[in-house]
């Protein structure tokens, strides 16, 4: 064959391969989504709440995460909560919910645009396992540190609740965690910018702990800074057969820590069970949850609970 002849079979073949390559479909480029797929906006993401969930709803019904303001998000079920709070140096959550609520709040935190692998420390309000039995596997999936108070601290290491545990006897036990650090009333948990006061509210538990913080609005949005308290649930609950007045140091305690949440700094409340302070209802009507009702409602309760034993 003679060069000539090569050199043209040569570009018979080059154009073949051209025309096949230009036969094949393109790769899709890169575009932003359609705005259905985009992130929703914080009003959407209340509207969606609101729309899944009701007043005492499910422990383990999932709802949407949506923004309370800032760095703060509401990443809990329907029925338990669990806040989320964000900086450039790693996450703080609060609460876990139930070990299977957990898979829903680890959910939760992705959909609002955070890498759970980012969260720095998991800091409880009080030691049941509808609150902090998810503590297990969200150590186990972001590697946080635990913090507690020293009572709750023994229970989340065993798993099993203390014995003068107004419900211990009729409480399971939960997935023992690892505890890295105990904090006492007044202490301070710092994470980069951000400060979580540890406030000692003993009563619903013996080892129970109230958080308050500071939240402000991101950048572009309207100035507002807010004192936040998520303050425990503090219901004179009990397994039959328990009488709190029985318990004359334990009701003192109790009624220092309704005294302690009314002088909270505080600017809008949130607790463990989030109907507890209205949550649904005051985002439907824009009103903000105070803790002096809050406290006041738990005074009521308590003296409710001790003139029914006294009448028995």
């Amino acid at each position: 064959m003679s060069a000539r002849t090569l050199l043209l079979a040569s570009l018979s073949l080059a154009a073949t391969a051209c025309a096949n390559a230009t036969a094949q479909p393109a790769s899709d480029p890169v575009v932003a989504p359609p705005a259905s797929e985009a992130a929703p906006t914080p009003r959407e993401r209340v509207a969606a709440f609101l729309e899944t969930c009701e007043e005492w709803d499910e422990w383990d019904k999932p709802a949407p995460p949506f923004h309370i303001l800032g760095n703060t998000w509401y990443v809990g079920t329907c029925g338990i909560s669990a806040i989320l709070v964000t900086s450039p140096q790693g996450h703080v959550l609060i609460d876990s919910g139930t070990e299977r609520g957990a898979e829903i709040v680890l959910a939760n935190i992705e959909a609002a645009g955070f890498a759970p692998r980012d969260v720095r420390y998991l800091l409880p309000s009080h030691e049941h396992f509808d609150h902090v039995g998810g503590f297990a596997k969200i150590r186990e999936a972001t590697g946080a540190d635990v913090v507690a108070s020293s009572i709750a601290a023994e229970v989340l290491r065993s798993g099993v609740v203390n014995e003068g545990d107004p419900q211990a006897a009729v409480l399971d036990p939960m997935a023992p965690v690892e505890v890295a650090r105990v904090v006492n009333d007044g202490e301070v948990v710092m994470l980069g910018d951000l400060e979580f006061t540890a406030h000692a509210t003993p009563g619903h538990t013996p080892g129970a702990l109230s958080w308050s913080w500071t939240a402000c609005s991101n950048p572009g949005e309207p100035p507002i800074c807010r004192r936040i308290a998520y303050v425990d649930s503090l219901s004179p609950v009990s397994a039959d057969g328990y009488r709190f007045s029985d318990h004359p140091a334990y009701v003192g305690a109790f009624r220092t820590s309704i005294d302690r949440v009314r002088a909270l700094p505080c600017d809008e409340l949130f607790t463990p069970h989030p109907s507890a302070s209205g949550m649904i209802g005051n985002m439907r009507t824009g009103k903000i949850a105070s803790c002096t009702d809050y406290a006041a409602a738990l005074t009521r309760k308590l003296d409710e609970r001790l003139a029914k034993e006294a009448a028995q």
